[in-house]
């Protein structure tokens, strides 16, 4: 029996991981925070949960598989600094030093374009990773299905659907949280996964922000409603924001996350074409078997749920 370390076991895709390990027969090691001591985790029984350093937990548990899930909350600059740089960069080190064979990271495919520095912080891991000498895969998956979940409360309270611009200008190919799971432990036993990127969406075709917003409508059984919004508008938005923040720490911050949203709002989740500058959805491989449209029915009907959190995006 195979034992994994996995790292980031409470966020949504760590959780994901860890019960798909469990149901392929795999044994499973998390490292949690102390205030997880008492409980409150949500992960399953069959988890054996550690407490301290990932190194003691490799030491204590003899995985030889490390499956870091670790990411910042929010994306803002000091936050993805310390998280998806720093106490990566460190885990990768106590991997390394406790033996550990394989490393799979879980990225992001916004790192192709890189404008923020959540972005930088993802890439300069991903560089000392693949500098490491540790036999790794690099999972940089699209957007996930409760990052598209964020307007249905407006939905259900009578409001538009938001759209920026006319809502055909950037495109995804959504993967689900279980599909993702099974491609990361899936790269344990597949060579071609090995010391490699890894760009990977759902099942497709791609989806523009105007269909998602029909998804969510035939889901409810309403009439489509959108509200176009003007890229201007959120560029105003950014540029006020930053002005501010030059005087308040809160309105910098503040900041930050706009030109987030603005990113997403703008840029597509796709694989891009160095060549040409452009997404390319054929190239985008695919994964799994839920459909964001399936999905919302799930959610409607109250058989799935998302914690939306900062993650949530339009």
């Amino acid at each position: 029996m195979m034992r994994l370390l996995v790292l980031g076991a409470t966020g949504t895709i760590g959780r994901a991981v860890v019960a798909a390990a469990l149901e392929a027969g795999y044994a499973v090691d998390c490292v949690l925070r102390a205030r997880h001591a008492g409980g409150g985790h949500g992960l399953p029984e069959g988890a054996r949960l550690h407490f301290g350093t990932v190194a003691q937990a490799l030491e204590a548990g003899g995985a030889r598989v490390v499956i870091c899930c670790m990411a910042s909350r929010t994306g803002a600059p000091t936050d993805a600094w310390a998280v998806d740089h720093a106490a990566t960069a460190a885990a990768i080190g106590d991997a390394r030093a406790g033996g550990a064979a394989h490393f799979v990271l879980l990225s992001a495919i916004c790192v192709q374009r890189p404008k923020l520095e959540v972005q930088r912080a993802k890439l300069a891991v991903e560089a000392e990773l693949a500098a490491s000498g540790l036999r790794y895969s690099i999972v940089r998956p699209t957007a996930y299905f409760k990052s598209l979940s964020g307007q249905l409360g407006r939905l259900r309270a009578g409001k538009p659907f938001l759209l920026f611009g006319d809502g055909r200008g950037t495109a995804c190919k959504p993967i689900s949280d279980g599909d993702l799971a099974h491609y990361m432990l899936g790269c344990l036993d597949d060579p071609a996964r090995w010391n490699r990127v890894l760009p990977i969406g759902g099942p497709g075709p791609a989806i523009t922000p105007l269909e998602q917003g029909g998804m969510l409508f035939r889901a409810l059984g309403l009439e489509p409603h959108y509200r176009h919004v003007p890229l201007r508008l959120m560029d105003g938005i950014v540029a006020g924001l930053a002005l501010g923040g030059r005087i308040s720490a809160g309105l910098a911050a503040k900041a930050d996350l706009a030109r987030i949203g603005r990113y997403y709002a703008t840029e597509s989740m796709l694989v891009l074409d160095p060549e040409t500058g452009r997404y390319d959805a054929e190239a985008t491989p695919e994964t799994g078997y839920e459909t964001l449209e399936a999905f919302y029915r799930r959610l409607v009907r109250g058989e799935a749920s998302v914690a939306l959190g900062a993650h949530s995006v339009f």
